[in-house]
């Protein structure tokens, strides 16, 4: 078998080639790298990772660029490296196994496999030397190799009570959860709810967009009084925090504190894209302009930097450059002030919290540590004066930075991402009216369903420098489709929801399974221990969540009930999980309230539909279900037949009944303006 090192670049991940040159003996994960394992009687060594993965780096350095480390490796193991955002299937299982050892995870992942595919030990980072508790990853190695000789019928007694333990799954509830659900949700989030700075915990601190995703959906019930200020509290905290790049736009993955300050320097696509429609949801709930100047830095940060010319959607930005953690974004006191200068210095540095010691390392992550209001105080001068000078210093200081060296990209287009991406510009574009992003979105649909869709209709996962040999997941799918939906309740363009449909009837026969479980991959994988369901958030929505939200809004689009009867399915089978830990479901949780709300479609056809779904899409109503028809539509059914050559009208219809026409937009406004849950609560 083909070595990673054989293998052409074609097709291989930022990830995997970064490792390809190393002397260890890496293997791709497959049927392959098992039957080696079997053949010779060596136990796997899986190690799993990504890109912009900052310890993922440290430990490459450390020990597989170690020759010595490499050739106990060689003779001892079948070394197999995975990219967990190729292979996220893969990364589920084996995450399970270390949880269940060790109670905890993250990455690097390292857990060592029987021939079978079966994990006996598990865990994340090991140093080069025995460190800070930690046992050097050279005499793990050795410990395992010496079980595995002389202590065989261990290993496998192992390996049976752990692969027992994460292919377990959770009986479905009998009856589709109810509001008390929502409200005991809710309640127990406002309990883990940091007052203070916003977010959810301690240190590290990071995002969490489905629990905001949810937060934002119930804004407007009344019995979620405090849902609206744990969202707000969140939003302005992060954005004025460090974690936001307040140069160039952007979010980083995480905070390492719990104020959102010094942050993991490397910004993934899933973030910002979920954050960017976060902030404009927010801006519609609150009508704080800061949001929407949020949300349009945060969009135009993903449509330069982590744009394929072609239309996709790049996959992240490293923490590092030139080998050190958060060098490109960071100024130290003096720099900072030569470059500002004088005059903009003061006004500056108080405002982005520059001192001489710095906050991290001795240099300054820049954030806003002072309003505005408070700095003309300060000052003694007019805060149109102010802000003139952040604006002058936030100009040279990005003309500065581009003469850095740019942290490392992820070229991967990933379509679960970019399925976010998608939809976070047609909600842009919609709700902000700027084609600007609808046209972006336009091209990356394109280019997905161009590109990345394979002959039997399905999604690739990835994209790396042309289509990788990866069939896309549950979550790329519904991710997807989900995306094209938005874009055709942004445009009318019936082409998106025809391609959106396709994807969706596809779900339930390559991932669907009994009692209303989906599973993360399809039913043809055949190189897994266990097949892993994807009810968890991680850290943005399930693959089961989404795929509940396309079956929800399809059903309301066609008023077919079997797709209503997939999204309770799917909703029972998940309720354990959001009884149990409702912060590891918030997007099934933002779904299942959605569906409560007493949810009606608007249909409009007529040459001025676009201009009044447009009108529409101002207000935040997630109660809505909206379809616009330009033209003649017999695609999708919640407008069939409705279309009158030169008439504009509105249909408003609930529970397949629907209303007699209207012909103004006043008329139409007013037929929505009882929202959903206000009038069913």
């Amino acid at each position: 078998m083909a070595l990673l090192r054989d293998l052409p670049l074609e097709g291989l991940s930022p990830y995997l080639i970064q490792h390809r040159d190393n002397p260890v003996d890496w293997r791709p994960w497959g049927e392959e790298a098992l039957g080696v394992a079997r053949a010779t009687d060596r136990p796997i060594l899986l190690s799993v990772g990504y890109s912009t993965c900052h310890w993922c780096h440290v430990m490459e350095r450390e020990s597989f660029h170690d020759e010595a480390t490499a050739r106990f490796m060689n003779r001892h193991f079948v070394s197999v490296k995975v990219d967990r955002e190729e292979r996220p299937d893969v990364d589920s299982i084996y995450m399970d196994a270390v949880h269940t050892m060790t109670g905890r995870g993250g990455w690097p992942m390292t857990v060592f496999l029987t021939p079978g595919g079966r994990p006996f030990f598990a865990g994340t980072y090991f140093p080069d030397v025995d460190r800070h508790g930690m046992p050097s990853f050279r005499r793990v190695l050795e410990a395992i190799n010496h079980a595995w000789r002389n202590r065989r019928e261990d290993v496998r007694e192992q390996a049976d009570q752990l692969t027992r333990a994460i292919g377990l799954a959770l009986p479905p509830a009998e009856d589709l959860p109810g509001r008390d659900r929502v409200s005991a949700a809710y309640e127990a989030l406002a309990r883990q709810f940091d007052l203070e700075h916003g977010g959810f915990g301690g240190a590290p601190k990071f995002p969490q967009t489905p629990i905001l995703e949810f937060l934002a959906r119930i804004s407007g019930l009344a019995t979620a009084t405090k849902a609206t200020a744990m969202l707000d509290t969140t939003l302005i905290r992060m954005a004025r925090g460090g974690i936001r790049d307040h140069l160039a736009g952007g979010f980083a993955r995480y905070s390492v504190d719990r104020v959102w300050l010094v942050p993991h320097f490397e910004k993934m696509l899933y973030d910002n894209a979920d954050l960017a429609r976060l902030y404009v949801r927010a801006w519609q709930i609150t009508g704080n302009p800061f949001y929407r100047e949020v949300a349009v830095d945060t969009l135009g940060y993903m449509m330069r930097d982590l744009a394929h010319p072609e239309g996709g959607f790049f996959a992240a930005e490293d923490a590092d450059s030139e080998g050190v953690e958060g060098k490109f974004y960071v100024f130290d006191h003096e720099e900072f002030h030569e470059v500002v200068g004088p005059d903009d210095g003061p006004v500056a540095g108080a405002y982005f919290g520059v001192s001489r010691n710095g906050n991290f390392e001795g240099v300054n992550v820049l954030h806003e540590a002072v309003t505005v209001p408070d700095l003309a105080a300060r000052f003694g001068i007019r805060e149109d004066e102010v802000t003139g000078a952040i604006g002058r210093a936030k100009e040279a200081l990005l003309a500065r930075r581009s003469t850095r060296i740019r942290p490392g990209l992820d070229h991967k287009i990933i379509t679960v991402w970019n399925g976010f991406a998608l939809r976070a510009l047609a909600v842009a574009g919609a709700v902000l009216g700027t084609e600007g992003y609808l046209e972006s979105a336009r091209a990356n649909a394109r280019f997905v369903l161009g590109v990345m869709r394979r002959p039997d209709g399905r999604l690739a996962r990835v994209w790396s420098n042309g289509p990788a040999p990866i069939s896309g997941f549950l979550e790329d799918h519904a991710s997807y489709a989900l995306g094209l939906l938005e874009l055709y309740q942004a445009t009318g363009e019936v082409e998106w929801f025809v391609a959106a449909r396709e994807l969706v009837d596809l779900l339930e026969e390559h991932f669907g399974g009994p009692s209303g479980v989906v599973f993360a991959s399809a039913a043809d994988a055949s190189d897994l221990v266990v097949r892993p369901s994807d009810q968890q958030d991680n850290p943005s929505a399930s693959g089961a969540s989404l795929a509940a939200e396309c079956y929800l809004l399809l059903g309301h689009l066609t008023g077919d009930y079997r797709y209503h009867e997939r999204f309770e399915q799917i909703v029972r089978a998940g309720d354990r999980l959001l009884d149990a830990a409702p912060s590891a479901a918030g997007h099934l949780l933002a779904v299942l309230a959605t569906s409560q709300m007493g949810i009606r479609e608007v249909a409009v056809t007529g040459p001025r539909s676009l201009e009044w779904v447009g009108r529409l899409a101002a207000t935040y109503r997630p109660d809505l279900v909206v379809a616009p028809a330009p033209g003649p539509d017999e695609d999708v059914p919640v407008v069939a037949g409705r279309y009158r050559e030169g008439e504009t009208l509105g249909y408003v219809c609930e529970r397949g009944a629907c209303r007699t026409p209207v012909g103004s937009y006043s008329e139409l406004a007013s037929g929505v303006a009882g929202r959903g849950y206000d009038r069913s609560s």
